[in-house]
């Protein structure tokens, strides 16, 4: 009986992936919130989408949140940029991009966690940077918000992790579901007892430059809201230059989301989902899905 009650201890010290969440990222809805246009006629069918998903975390109520997002020139530029970086801070600060938008304060970090995820990726062979200090830009800070709104402090741990979308060449769609696949894994196999919800940022469709600036291609973005809840490895299959035909020169931003699919493993259930375009010329997506028990 000893024996069991100790196994029964060891198994519940274990984090455990709760869900995970794709959602938009331009900078204009951190503007909007700014500005407290929840009502607003243009903004209000975007951020009624958010209220469930608010629903659902205040039930589930996650520790930790892995944040998969891709940097805009914060932390790194075109002449140095990893194709991925961990975070590995016991905080991460947000700082002034030119956008206008207000400066978040500090977001807590886990970084024993971070560590533990950092060693198993690159023992599967992935070849990470590793940040010690790091500052986040809207890519993470806009989820946050749209997530936690009103809350006097932010609720989770965060774990930041930053892909390339913007120098190329880029990883591809296939090698990102990977990464998700192998993340997953590394976080159920940290020894605490952690709720872990994984986000995934950015796009859909969008194009901001060149003779296709404004590009948005609507059935393109709800055909990956529909493939990647059950048939993520359809949109594997693409290749960055695929993305950027169907889906603009930001486009790209959908393999954040794939590494998020990939985290929850084969069973979910998908309990939300929106699409909308507001102001920026961007197919904005949501997406809630529920890890299988």
């Amino acid at each position: 009986m000893n024996s069991a009650s100790g196994c029964s201890r060891l198994e519940a010290e274990v984090a455990r992936i709760i869900g995970g969440i794709g959602t938009s990222h331009i900078p204009a809805i951190g503007l909007a919130m700014a500005k407290n246009q929840y009502r607003d006629p243009y903004w209000k069918p975007f951020f009624d989408a958010y209220q469930p998903v608010r629903a659902w975390l205040g039930e589930t109520r996650p520790t930790v949140a892995v944040v998969v997002y891709n940097d805009h020139g914060l932390n790194f530029f075109l002449d140095k940029m990893p194709t991925f970086a961990v975070g590995a801070a016991t905080e991460y600060c947000n700082a002034d991009e030119g956008w206008g938008l207000p400066t978040q304060r500090p977001f807590p970090g886990n970084a024993a966690m971070s560590w533990h995820l950092i060693e198993q990726l690159a023992a599967a062979d992935f070849d990470l940077t590793t940040c010690q200090e790091m500052f986040v830009d809207h890519g993470f800070v806009v989820p946050m918000q749209l997530l936690w709104p009103d809350a006097p402090s932010w609720p989770v741990r965060t774990i930041p992790i930053h892909v390339n979308t913007v120098q190329h060449p880029l990883p591809s769609p296939a090698r990102c579901l990977k990464f998700g696949e192998v993340l997953g894994r590394a976080i159920e196999s940290w020894p605490a007892n952690e709720r872990v919800v994984v986000l995934g940022t950015g796009g859909l469709s969008h194009q901001l430059d060149g003779r296709r600036a404004g590009f948005i291609n609507k059935p393109f973005d709800l055909y990956c809201l529909e493939k990647i809840v059950h048939e993520p490895e359809l949109l594997a299959r693409y290749s960055i230059r695929d993305l950027i035909e169907f889906a603009g020169t930001q486009g790209p931003e959908l393999i954040q989301w794939l590494i998020m699919r990939g985290a929850l493993g084969a069973d979910v259930r998908k309990l939300e989902s929106n699409y909308h375009v507001p102001i920026s010329n961007t197919g904005s997506g949501l997406l809630l899905l529920e890890k299988a028990a």
